[in-house]
């Protein structure tokens, strides 16, 4: 399958806009970062663990969009979602991890922006707008049409991980006084494990493929004009998409299903340990109540 992919050429493989668009991105965040920190509020320096971490964010997004992953995405629905769990499950945490908190402070100076972020942090309205979103998203008819229109496509996949943002906010965030404490943390955790579940249920325990996309040759070919320019989409003899699977439609359906459930575990997994280490540390580091020290001198 994999040798295959040559013939769609290396616009479409490697996405050199894409890539260029990243290196400036990550050029124009270290220049204020480092070279104009002292015009702004707050002039702690960024550390190289966030240069490293921004690097390796910026580097993520470009193997997601614009690697042949992108291509595979459009090729196969297990790619689909493995593209879809890395993007909105953990590029946004390491977004909010990666920038410096004075950049993200005169960010939220912003009015829309400010405004956006008091509203949609919320927990529980972050909680439902991004599992909704992603639900509806994977809904037959939408999902064929958004991944066979450029515009559609382009927009639903930046509100998307917006919302994704908004959602880790509440949890990782260190710009703002905490919303969500101790337990209230792992209750958020739990509740967008859940929520998320009937997509991914719906994905795997259905016995006719769902998406167009993936077994309709015209609504394919359509999706992959998206990442393949139209000269090299002229030139090519594609017969459907069973040239470049390698099981059914519906065993690829299943398995996309089942990954993405898998991996949401393994990342949500990850934040548990983390929430559960801080929570234990700060109750370890606080200090002991009076009365049960005045009790414990009593007792020795």
């Amino acid at each position: 399958m994999f040798y295959q992919l040559e013939q769609f050429g290396f616009r479409a493989l490697w996405s050199p806009y894409l890539f260029i668009f990243i290196v400036l991105v990550i050029g124009g965040v270290f220049y204020l970062a480092i070279k104009k920190r002292h015009l702004f509020e707050g002039n702690e320096p960024l550390t190289k663990k966030q240069a490293i971490l921004f690097i390796t964010t910026a580097f993520l997004v470009y193997v997601l969009k614009g690697s042949p992953m992108d291509l595979l995405s459009h090729l196969m629905f297990t790619f689909h979602m493995i593209q879809m769990a890395f993007l909105f499950l953990l590029v946004p945490q390491l977004l909010i991890a990666s920038i410096p908190v004075w950049m993200w402070k005169k960010l939220l100076t912003l009015p829309v922006i400010k405004q956006a972020f008091r509203f949609f942090t919320k927990p529980i309205i972050a909680l439902v707008l991004f599992n909704g979103l992603f639900s509806f998203y994977h809904i037959p008819f939408i999902f064929d049409l958004v991944k066979t229109n450029f515009w559609y496509h382009s927009i639903y996949t930046i509100i998307l991980f917006i919302f994704a943002l908004f959602m880790w906010w509440p949890l990782l965030n260190k710009v703002e006084k905490a919303k969500l404490h101790g337990l209230w943390k792992v209750g958020y955790l739990f509740a967008n494990s859940v929520l998320i579940t009937p997509a991914c249920a719906l994905i795997i325990f259905n016995n006719q493929p769902l998406y167009e996309t993936y077994t309709s040759l015209q609504s394919w070919i359509n999706s992959l004009t998206l990442c393949v320019p139209p000269s090299v989409m002229a030139d090519l003899q594609l017969s459907g998409p069973e040239m470049f699977s390698f099981m059914p439609p519906i065993y690829d359906q299943q398995t996309g299903g089942v990954l993405m459930k898998v991996l949401q575990e393994f990342i949500y997994g990850g934040i548990l340990y983390r929430i559960l280490r801080e929570w234990y540390q700060k109750e370890k580091d606080e200090p002991m109540p009076v009365q049960f020290q005045d009790y414990r001198n009593i007792k020795s």
